[in-house]
């Protein structure tokens, strides 16, 4: 194991890339920080932080309204993230990229203006059985508000899902596959191709929620050939309140806006509106333009890796992680699937994941504990949360092996 993990070093320099990332340095309780919740929210680069300094330094205007000069410099700063987000993701155009306040949003702008437009009694939309919330509230308001019917695809005690059984769900009814690329409970990387083709042989819409998939490896919505990609910028190392939706340009232009305001329209009378051009018929009121403009960076420093040196140095993360917790007699695995990011849901036996999690923190180390809003998956396993260890590329082996001597503290003091 250690030769492995000697060789990823020699090929990735983390301690340069930790460099990036000011709160790195943070001490807790006394202790290191040692940061372990990514899949909740990564942390920012000095890069990414200094972007907000500098547009309210020197930018600092609205933006598509103004003739002046600050705000054709933030308006030139905003539509070239975009179309760095274009770029990223792959898509044809940037009218198909729509900036909103985070994946929740884009789920919810879906739901509202194509399904209940489109969807009718009886009609079906299909999810999976390890959806975030956020990708089954939306669904099931939509289902309340125009009387379509919400299918479930079960998973296996692996975190896997059934595809023999979606087969079955999928069929003639289906109008919406509604699927998240990655886990954040568990870690899995879906067969988003091999569901793709079963809902598009019965001609139905799919939604892909990339939230998880965005930090960890590169994305193609061309080649994918998904109606809908939604993610948020926060988990892939750029700000808060700001999220993707990804939608082909016929879908988006045909259906209506989500809220109506300023920069949504092209003409107001008392008697009609008349709205504006994708994407800004879905960019009601000012938007998040120092958000908006930090994605771009974000995306600029993203790209500026080694996307191979990093793929190879977080699967060694989870490789190092996963057997370094089967050396504790008492860790319970939840979700085992074969394809994974580096993320790793596990129980302590005998002991709660919160008064784990709890421990863990005083010694430095921010792990996520809960159900993760996910809570059919913790039902499905009978678990009322799970100690989540999720991996960034600036995370480091002798930071998981600090996780583990404070596991064996946690015992030591909880049983």
């Amino acid at each position: 194991m250690e030769t492995i993990v000697e060789k990823e070093k020699q090929i990735f320099n983390v301690q340069a890339i930790r460099a990036d990332f000011p709160i790195l340095s943070t001490m807790v309780n006394g202790k290191p920080l040692v940061y372990f919740d990514n899949g909740a929210t990564s942390q920012k680069p000095q890069v990414v932080i200094d972007s907000f300094v500098n547009y309210y330094s020197y930018t600092n205007a609205n933006i598509h309204r103004g003739v002046h000069h600050l705000s054709q410099m933030a308006t030139d700063a905003y539509e070239v993230a975009r179309a760095k987000v274009k770029d990223f993701i792959h898509a044809k155009s940037s009218n198909e990229i729509i900036f909103t306040k985070g994946t929740t949003e884009s789920i919810n702008l879906v739901a509202q203006t194509w399904g209940r437009n489109y969807l009718k009694p009886g009609d079906e939309i299909v999810i999976t059985a390890m959806e975030h919330h956020a990708n089954i509230v939306p669904w099931q308001m939509v289902c309340e508000q125009t009387g379509a019917v919400l299918k479930v695809i079960p998973m296996d005690e692996n975190g896997e899902l059934i595809l023999e059984e979606a087969e079955k769900i999928i069929g003639l009814r289906t109008r919406m596959l509604a699927v998240m690329h990655v886990s954040n409970a568990l870690g899995t990387i879906n067969p988003i191709g091999q569901l793709m083709d079963m809902a598009k042989k019965v001609g139905a819409l799919i939604l892909i929620d990339g939230a998880q998939a965005v930090p960890h490896f590169k994305v193609d919505v061309q080649a994918l050939d998904c109606d809908f990609y939604v993610f948020s910028a926060h988990k892939m190392f750029g700000p808060s309140g700001v999220g993707i939706l990804y939608g082909k340009e016929k879908i988006l232009s045909e259906i209506p806006p989500y809220q109506g305001g300023g920069d949504m329209i092209k003409t107001v009378t008392f008697e009609k509106t008349s709205y504006n051009e994708v994407p800004f018929k879905f960019e009601a009121g000012t938007p998040n333009i120092e958000g908006g403009i930090a994605i771009g960076v974000a995306i600029d420093y993203l790209n500026a890796l080694n996307h191979e040196e990093v793929l190879k140095y977080e699967n060694n993360l989870l490789q190092y992680g996963t057997l370094a917790l089967q050396s504790i007699e008492e860790v319970k695995f939840i979700g085992k699937a074969l394809q994974k990011v580096p993320v790793i849901s596990f129980n302590i036996e005998g002991l709660h994941p919160y008064d784990v999690g709890f421990i863990l923190d005083k010694q430095g180390i921010a792990v996520r504990t809960g159900h993760h809003c996910a809570q059919p998956v913790m039902d499905f396993f009978k678990v009322p949360g799970t100690i989540r260890a999720s991996f960034a590329f600036y995370n480091t082996i002798d930071e998981i092996d600090s996780m583990i001597a404070a596991i064996h503290l946690a015992k030591k003091m909880l049983k």
